[in-house]
């Protein structure tokens, strides 16, 4: 892996981010109903609290309440500790059973294309639809993996150009515009249910 990532701000949670492919597909799983940043520091959190290597095998195999207890250390992994420790390790349980624990091999094994790939990433726990799409225009547009029909897999995600996920923050200013975008269609999807 090549890209140099700048997502959260913390240089160590960002070249975790830009090496290990484990750790941005766990940082994406996190992504939910807490602030963008602080979704994708959560590897680098977990990695420096557990026992042993950030690896799938070891995280599969971790102790659940040990788990819990590492999500729940200041500050937090995340605000919902036991649900999100549950998920990551089903992840990784799901990484070590049908890709040899090799995060990565989801979009290198059998070079698929961008379909195949968004099926596969639906496929893990914790990825819906949406998830998966951001996380394929993630890959492409920074991470460099684009194999063919990867924008028409991301959908809006996938436009060049546009703001709407962590797969459009480069740095500063560009995850203000995310924010910002994000911001506008929690408004506008607020006032169609009102009206």
């Amino acid at each position: 892996m090549t890209a140099k990532l700048h997502i959260t701000g913390n240089a160590d949670a960002d070249e975790l981010l830009s090496t290990d492919p484990l750790a941005l597909l766990v940082g994406m799983l996190l992504d939910q109903q807490i602030a963008m940043e602080t979704a994708f520091e959560g590897p680098k959190k977990i990695a420096d609290r557990i026992r042993g290597p950030f690896d799938a095998e070891n995280l599969a195999s971790y102790d659940p309440d040990a788990l819990v207890e590492v999500f729940r250390q200041t500050p937090a992994v995340h605000r919902y500790p036991g649900s999100m420790a549950a998920r990551v390790q089903a992840l990784c349980a799901e990484l070590v059973a049908n890709w040899g624990g090799d995060a990565s091999a989801l979009w290198t094994e059998g070079d698929p294309d961008g379909k195949t790939l968004l099926r596969r990433l639906e496929s893990l726990p914790g990825y819906g639809a949406q998830k998966a799409r951001i996380f394929v225009a993630l890959l492409g547009k920074q991470y460099g993996v684009t194999p063919e029909g990867w924008r028409a897999a991301a959908g809006a995600y996938g436009e060049e150009g546009s703001y709407r996920s962590v797969a459009d923050i480069v740095d500063a200013d560009s995850l203000t515009r995310v924010r910002e975008t994000k911001r506008e269609a929690k408004a506008a999807a607020k006032a169609r249910a009102a009206g």
